[in-house]
């Protein structure tokens, strides 16, 4: 295999990669096969990390979002730039081969770089840090999993930011409300939801 070869390799690698990740991810296509990369991939690219606080009430993270510099991104960046100009350098050049090598690794470096930075201010701007009203449970649909009696406390599960949650809850007039019944949070204090029926809502 010539250097030109490999160049060439390369190219079509990251730039085939970077053509599935697309197509799995952002146009939302399925792919007719599973393929796991070794490393955390992206927004899931990226291993982001940031903590969003579970329980209500929490605060929103102040640091930012973590984005490590190596993740699938920069990596396919990276080949496909390396290999690229390295082989249109390495064919239709004179430079001899540790020049080649030298433009082809600056090209590639520079282009993960520009990708890592663009990634670190889509994720800032895209979600990393949640509003307090991200934490409120009024207004939220959910189901009734312990019966509430006259004037009593049951429980009831709803699903917040994607996360199913649970609490105790009370009927907004103190009615009974039976096991599955559909409610909306009306209002949340000292760790109760009061809750009225979703089709008083409807009507």
């Amino acid at each position: 295999m010539t250097w030109s070869d490999f160049y060439l390799l390369c190219f079509l690698v990251g730039f085939s990669l970077s053509v599935l990740s697309f197509l799995a991810g952002a146009v939302h296509i399925h792919l007719p096969f599973k393929w796991h990369l070794p490393f955390h991939f992206g927004h899931h690219a990226g291993g982001v990390h940031a903590g969003h606080g579970g329980e209500a009430g929490a605060s929103a993270p102040k640091g930012g979002v973590h984005l490590s510099w190596f993740n699938a991104s920069t990596v396919m960046a990276f080949l496909a730039w390396f290999g690229g100009v390295g082989y249109i350098l390495s064919a239709h050049s004179r430079f001899v081969g540790p020049l080649v090598l030298a433009f082809a690794v600056l090209a590639g470096v520079g282009s993960s770089w520009v990708v890592f930075r663009f990634m670190v201010k889509l994720m800032n701007q895209e979600g990393s840090f949640l509003k307090d009203e991200d934490y409120r449970h009024e207004g939220c649909v959910g189901t009734v999993t312990v019966p509430i009696r006259e004037k009593g406390t049951g429980e009831v599960v709803f699903l917040q930011g994607g996360v199913r949650k649970s609490t105790g809850a009370r009927a907004h007039d103190g009615t009974v409300l039976e096991k599955g019944a559909e409610v909306v949070i009306e209002k949340y204090e000292d760790g109760i939801a009061y809750v009225r029926r979703w089709e008083e809502f409807s009507k």
